[in-house]
This record gives C-alpha cells, sequence and structure tokens, in this order.
C-alpha cells in the first residue's frame, strides 16, 4: 500500500493513510481484565505475543458507557458533544417521544470510516447487531454489515450480496457467542479475498453480560478472538484493539440484581409522572441486561427545586454522583440538548430502573453485569505493532484508536 496518499482530516483530527491494512476491533464489553486472564490461563497465545511486541494500553470510554455513544466516538473521533449520539436511547423533547437513538438522522458530524472511503480507500464495516449498522456506515461507500441480518445483505444497500453465503457460517442467533464469532470470521474472509485499506469490526457484549472475567465461558470466548486475530496477522494487517466499555457484577450479597427505581422514588417524592426517567442503555436486546445500567438522566418541571431533588437523590445508597446538565456535559463530553436536566450515576454494583413493574428480568438466567457508569470507564487500548511518541502517562480515550494506529505505528 502505497505510503504517499496525503492525510486525512476529520472532525479536527489528521490521520495518516495506512501503511499496510488496518483493522480496528471494537470488543464490546470487555473489562481490561478479561484479556488479562484469558492470557494468563493460556487462552490467547497470540495476544500474549502482541502484548508482548505491539503496544499494550488501559483507555477511558465515553460516559455513558454504552454501546452506541462509544462506538459512534470510535468512529468519529470525538466525544458526544461533537457528534451527538449519546446513547441507544433519549427523550425528543421537540416531539414529546422517548426514541431509540440508532437512525443516521441524530449523527452530527461525519465518520474517519466514509472520509477515507471518500478520499479512495476501500472499506469494510462488519457489526454484530443491526442497530449499530446504519450509524458506523452513515456516508461511507464500501462493504457494511452485521452478522444479525447478514442472510439479507445486497451490493445496493450493504456493498455484498449474500453475506451469509460468502461468510460460509449458519446465521447466529442474535443472544450468542456465534453473533460475535461472525463479525471475526466475515473480517478474516474479506481481508483475504477484498483486500480493505481500513476495516472496523464491531462485536456484542453477549458473553461478558453472562460471564466474569477468567470464567471458563469467557476465556473460551477470548480464545476464539484470539485465533481469528493471529489469521488477521498472518494477512500481514495492523490489529487495533479497544472496546466500547467496561463491565461489572451488579448484584447484591444473594446474588440478586441490585436497583433503585428511580421513577418510583421520583413519584413518590414529586407526584405520579412529575418527573421523567430515561435510562440511555434501552435497547431491543432486554435479555442482555434487562434495561439495567448505571447511568440516568431525569427531565424535571421549572417547579421542581433541582438542588433539592439532586441532593436527595446523591443521598440514596447505591448512587455515586448526581450532575446537573451542563455539569455532565462538561465532565462526559455531552450534547446538552439531549441531556435531561440531571444525571444520574449508580456505583459499580449497582444499577439504576425506572419503575420496578417496567423492568421484566425473568429473561436473565445468570446474574446481573451490565455497565454504563464511570466504573465501566477503563478498557484496553491495544496494537499489535509499536508506537512511538506517546508518552507513557498520556491520558488516551478509546476514540484515540484510529489516531494511535494510523499516527504512531511503526
Amino acid at each position: 500500500m502505497s505510503t504517499k496518499r496525503a492525510p486525512v482530516t476529520v472532525n479536527g483530527r489528521r490521520y495518516a493513510w495506512p501503511q499496510q491494512s488496518l483493522v480496528v476491533v471494537c470488543i464490546d464489553g470487555s473489562e481490561p481484565a478479561y484479556i488479562t486472564e484469558a492470557v494468563k490461563a493460556g487462552a490467547m497465545p497470540y495476544a500474549q505475543g502482541m502484548l508482548r511486541r505491539g503496544t499494550d494500553r488501559l483507555a477511558h470510554c465515553v460516559v455513558p458507557s454504552f454501546t452506541n455513544p462509544n462506538n459512534l466516538s470510535i468512529v468519529t473521533g470525538v466525544p458526544p458533544a461533537v457528534h451527538g449520539i449519546c446513547g441507544n436511547y433519549f427523550y425528543d423533547r421537540e416531539s414529546n417521544a422517548e426514541v431509540m437513538m440508532n437512525d443516521p438522522k441524530y449523527l452530527r458530524c461525519g465518520t474517519i470510516l466514509a472520509e477515507f472511503a471518500r478520499n479512495g480507500a476501500r472499506l469494510a464495516v462488519v457489526t454484530a447487531k443491526d442497530k449499530l449498522r446504519k450509524l458506523l456506515g452513515n456516508g461511507m461507500t464500501g462493504i457494511c454489515f452485521s452478522s444479525e441480518k447478514a442472510d439479507s445483505t445486497t451490493v445496493a444497500e450493504h456493498g455484498i450480496d449474500n453475506a451469509l453465503a460468502f461468510v460460509g457460517r449458519p446465521l447466529p442467533s442474535v443472544y450468542s457467542a456465534d453473533l460475535s464469532e461472525f463479525v471475526f470470521a466475515a473480517g478474516v474472509k474479506l481481508m483475504a479475498t477484498r483486500r480493505p485499506d481500513i476495516m472496523y469490526l464491531s462485536t456484542t457484549d453477549y458473553v461478558q453480560h453472562k460471564h466474569a472475567p477468567g470464567s471458563a465461558e469467557a476465556n473460551a470466548f477470548y480464545g476464539m478472538m484470539d485465533g481469528y486475530w493471529a489469521k488477521l496477522e498472518a494477512l500481514g494487517c495492523t490489529i487495533a484493539l479497544t472496546a466500547d466499555h467496561g463491565m461489572n457484577a451488579k448484584t447484591d450479597g444473594a446474588g440478586k440484581p441490585k436497583v433503585v427505581y428511580l421513577q418510583d422514588l421520583y413519584d413518590e417524592w414529586l407526584g405520579v409522572g412529575t418527573a421523567r426517567v430515561i435510562l440511555p442503555i434501552t435497547d431491543p436486546y432486554v435479555v442482555h441486561h434487562g434495561a439495567l445500567g448505571s447511568f440516568a438522566t431525569a427531565y424535571i418541571p421549572d417547579a421542581v427545586d433541582p438542588g433539592w431533588l439532586s441532593r436527595r437523590t446523591a443521598l440514596l445508597p447505591t448512587v455515586e454522583t448526581v450532575l446537573t446538565r451542563s455539569e455532565a456535559c462538561e465532565r462526559f463530553g455531552l450534547p446538552s440538548d439531549r441531556v435531561g436536566d440531571l444525571v444520574i450515576v449508580t456505583k459499580k454494583d449497582s444499577v439504576v430502573g425506572t419503575s420496578a413493574s417496567k423492568h421484566d428480568l425473568s429473561g436473565l438466567d445468570a446474574p446481573l453485569r451490565s455497565h454504563g457508569g464511570i466504573s465501566e470507564q477503563r478498557v484496553p487500548l491495544i496494537v499489535n505493532r509499536p508506537t512511538s511518541n506517546i508518552a507513557p502517562d498520556a491520558p488516551l480515550r478509546n476514540f484515540d484508536i484510529f489516531d494511535v494506529a494510523l499516527n504512531h505505528v511503526h
């Protein structure tokens, strides 16, 4: 690949042209301990060598530590205050409706992927769940499809006909480790046959929601990924790994979900329906987490004193911090028009719900593990090549991964 192409500037950041095919992987829900424990158990021989000879750093993800805000930060190189996607779900005040934020119309800037494609690069994106596909592929020419809908791809919409037949694997269940394995199988096949200049692979955190770091199931899952990374290495790729968020157990001593149902409390304190609690983790895949995460935002009428409500909420034993809209947007880099009057973040072992009657936890077949808070901010940032001109103590974000892989690899 030519190294003489002009750098590409996206959202105020400059990116060098890749010297060899670049594969950026977002491992959904990858608490750093998952890789550490799997390597220690001997389940990841390729990663063991990669960590020794490449770049092994930690970074912080975006808060709320959910899938959509972080994937979009990774592919735009900027926080949600710029790209606009601050959750899976938000309250649209203009339409007085609670809506999924998975439509590209909510995206407020271009992506690194689209800009490189516009400059002539060959691009490929494979994501586990279809909820992300249109956002990641917005404005991009190239191949872009999901494992979930691999049986219905077309050249016109996805850049490839019948991805299922192309990959040669059965269509995986959305609630399975196979959904992520399909992403990697597709990535290796695309790299071997289509040779994209840049490829973005994004998994699902089904396994991490069910199994702790070091468990046999988690080690097997990371061992599976390790094998595909070795194949990408053999194909001459630069491989850059990060995560959209970490993952923690959200249970009490008896293993039951540790939940504060905030809408119920606000209805009791203020009157039914006076305040509106929004959970940005909400998406169609409730078996993973029952729509329970560690981040919520609340809309309150002018008649309610936000200071009083903030102080009272902060006294709840499961709550880590309560911030006003302006405080939260400044601290976390969020768009002010898509955040409520208060932001509530719960502690490492706790989650926040709306009303107990609205959360069906019957699908949880393992102790609740979830994310969304400050406690899930720490994620890996790993490259299979050495890097230079990055200070050992430089604070890194997961959305620095393209900068690290394109501007600092040697």
